[in-house]
This record gives C-alpha cells, structure tokens and sequence, in this order.
C-alpha cells in the first residue's frame, strides 16, 4: 500500500494543482456573467405594440428601460419600421420576424459587459 502512494504521489502533486486550475477559470468565466443577468419589468411600450421581455446584465433594471425606451425613439424616427444602430452608447443589434400586419423582434444592445435585451411586438 506504501508503495502505491509513493508512485503516484508525485503525479497527483502536478495533476491535482492543475486541475484546481481550470476548474478556477470555469468558475471565474461562466459565474458572474450568469449569476448577473435577471428579467426586469419591461416599460409601456408608447406606440401600438408592447414589449414582451426586457433582461440587464451588468445594469439595473432602471437602465435597461431606459435604454429600451431611447432605442424606441431612435427606431421610430426612423419610419413605422425604422431601426437604430446605437442608443445612449450601446450598439444595438436587432432580429425581425415580419408577417403584413406586425413584426416582433429581438433586441440586444450592448456596452461593453453591459448588456440590455428586449423583445416587442409592434403593429404596422
């Protein structure tokens, strides 16, 4: 039995730090990005539609609506199907689903790890 230790007890001394390691890096990188994020109260959509979801990550939720809110604005000065690249310095990107009578979207704008992501559904 004192053999068996003595053979592998130099290996586990290099396999177990490394392996701490990683699993350090797993939970460093993945922890806070998810643990941050959280579903807030969306704002009354001003136009003929509504917003459906509204999550913030790195933001409080008075942020997230407010951003939501900007990029509304900055859409519909557009036109009734206008877009809008960036708000309040977030660069917002933006995917369509369009049927004759509505589209509904997804919304994600980002500043740096700040992030908001809405969804809405307008009528056209």
């Amino acid at each position: 039995m004192r053999a068996a230790v003595a053979t592998f007890g130099p290996m586990m001394r290099i396999v177990l730090p490394a392996a701490l390691a990683v699993l350090a890096a797993l939970v460093l990188t993945a922890g806070p990005a998810t643990a941050s994020t959280r579903s807030c109260s969306a704002p009354h959509y001003p136009g003929d539609g509504y917003f459906t979801s509204l999550k913030v990550s790195g933001v409080s939720c008075g942020v997230g609506r407010r951003v939501t809110l900007a990029h509304y604005r900055c859409r519909t000065r557009h036109g009734a199907r206008g877009r809008c690249g960036s708000v309040l310095h977030y660069r917002c990107t933006e995917s369509r689903t369009t049927i004759a009578t509505e589209f509904r979207s997804r919304v994600t704008c980002r500043r740096g790890a700040r992030r908001v992501v809405y969804t809405y559904q307008q009528n056209t």
